[in-house]
């Protein structure tokens, strides 16, 4: 396991103890190489990756503080000894080791804060990307940095040696880093055979799905126009953007005033106001210095949750966000002195090292409800064989959320924003847990149709997990609730389900 505080930390499975010839008395220092790290501004937030007598973590490193933030490199160490056994550094590839004397790994690179994904018969793992921080600004971004962030980039799993990488956003300044883990599915390639393939869902609800072998498209991409006015002279702007036009985009319509809604009139009208407001080309309008809107947000479409395949019936479930946001760049010289970031996503970010600080939060009326039309989140059912969306279901009810963070107890499926990923099985059911209301649900992977839910004691960020007891054969559902993002309530659960014994 790796901690908020930069440890990876391997322990006894049976007794809980740590394992003594692993790293020091148990403990790797992840700091290690990284130079000077303030408190909180590295860490890893997601599990390690293990495969083939390796443990690989990448970091993530605090948004849009300050340029020069800690380096995005990932390591692989020895899962027998903890030792160092590569590492990947984008702003240096001479550096495949620790550092020299003296040196650290690269700065204020692009990081690697979600889950790879790991093929052993290829023997490649799949890194998705960040950006190189800030997030809203990048004109001081190195070549690799504009190279590497916001793709996949595959590398070999025994040295760590770069084997091809994939774009997924030119010149990020929206905080489209890549959130999910890849999924790795055989497509078949009309012949009899299948194609290796790699799917990966993106913060734009665009489905990218490539050759895992080599990382070209199997469905095709296309370089489209993007908008080119409106942004700071200080930085530029990619002409083009890549879409996915092979494969279905979740949640991208054009956002109109006619979209604008209210739980009052009132709020419906505050909404339209300052829709008018704000300037808004479409997707990649660029971050200006009057209020721009973001959407799909930076929050996504699809985030850290992933998507699942039922590989047997060739299907691809996908959860999605609904909720754009405005970013307005602010002159260096008009920031208060002393100013300090708050949260890496809402409000004053710093951005200390380039000229501009950021403001930015979610689109909302007064009462703090979105000022677009629900959905705020689904859950969709995509058909690979057609590469169509079969079904679309709202993800959730206002149970247990609503206006001012009250909770309103109405079960009414309007979907909402929704973290964490599905989880298919054999057996044509999906289970899904990351809503704002607290449930496990079972959905019909072929339909969408709801068919079994259960109430847990908090919301859940969870993808949800099964297996076999290898002692009674009974297969079980298991979730971690710790409370959905927006909720105040947390807790610290872990809650399994199964069928009646007799079944």
């Amino acid at each position: 396991m790796t901690t908020i505080d930069a440890r990876l930390i391997q322990i006894d499975a049976a007794t809980g103890e740590p394992c003594a010839g692993f790293g020091d008395a148990g403990i790797v220092d992840l700091k290690q190489g990284m130079g000077e790290v303030e408190e909180g501004f590295y860490f890893q937030t997601s599990a390690p990756t293990v495969a083939d007598d390796l443990i690989v973590v990448g970091g993530w490193v605090w948004d849009n503080v300050k340029t020069g933030e800690p380096s995005g490199a990932v390591r692989a160490f020895s899962a027998v000894t903890g030792e160092l056994a590569w590492a990947w550094d984008l702003g240096n590839p001479a550096i495949t080791g620790a550092p020299p004397e003296g040196e650290t790994y690269t700065p204020g690179t692009p990081n690697v804060w979600s889950t790879p994904a790991v093929d052993e018969e290829l023997g490649l793992i799949y890194l998705p990307t960040g950006n190189a921080t800030p997030d809203f600004f990048g004109a001081h971004r190195s070549e690799a940095a504009e190279e590497y962030s916001a793709a996949v980039v595959a590398l070999d799993l025994a040295t760590g040696k770069e084997r091809w990488k994939f774009q997924t956003v030119h010149h990020d300044i929206w905080d489209y880093d890549v959130p999910s883990q890849p999924a790795l599915y055989d497509v078949p390639d009309g012949d009899g055979g299948t194609i290796p393939a790699l799917i990966q869902v993106t913060k734009r609800g665009q489905i990218f799905m490539l050759d895992r072998r080599d990382g070209n498209p199997i469905a095709e991409v296309e370089e489209k126009p993007v908008p080119q006015t409106g942004g700071v002279p200080e930085d530029f702007l990619s002409e083009t953007q890549p879409y996915s036009v092979g494969m279905p985009a979740i949640g991208t319509e054009p956002f109109t005033e006619a979209r604008m809604w209210g739980a009052t009139p009132y709020d419906l009208l505050y909404c339209r106001i300052q829709f008018r407001k704000m300037r808004y080309e479409g997707e990649f309008t660029p971050p200006g210095t009057d209020m721009s809107l973001i959407m799909p947000g930076y929050y996504g479409g699809m985030n850290w949750g992933s998507a699942s395949v039922d590989e047997g019936n060739s299907m691809l479930i996908v959860n999605d966000i609904r909720m754009p946001q405005f970013v307005q760049l602010i002159p260096q010289a008009e920031v208060e002195s002393g100013a300090v970031s708050s949260d890496s996503h809402e409000g004053l970010a710093t951005q200390t090292g380039t000229p501009y600080a950021a403001w930015k939060n979610g689109f909302f009326s007064p009462l703090q409800v979105p000022c677009h039309q629900p959905p705020y989140g689904t859950i969709t059912g995509i058909d690979l064989k057609t590469r169509e969306i079969a079904w679309q279901v709202p993800a959730g009810t206002l149970q247990d959320s609503g206006p001012l963070g009250l909770k309103t107890n109405l079960p009414i499926p309007v979907g909402m924003p929704s973290l964490g990923g599905p989880m298919t099985t054999a057996g044509g059911l999906t289970f899904y847990a990351g809503t704002q209301d607290y449930y496990l649900r079972a959905f019909d992977t072929f339909t969408g149709e709801e068919l079994w839910k259960a109430r847990l004691p908090v919301g859940a960020q969870a993808t949800p997990m099964t297996y076999v007891s290898p002692e009674s054969g009974r297969q079980f559902v298991v979730v971690s609730a710790g409370g959905a993002r927006q909720s105040p309530d947390r807790g610290d659960y872990i809650v399994a389900y199964a069928l009646p014994e007799a079944n």
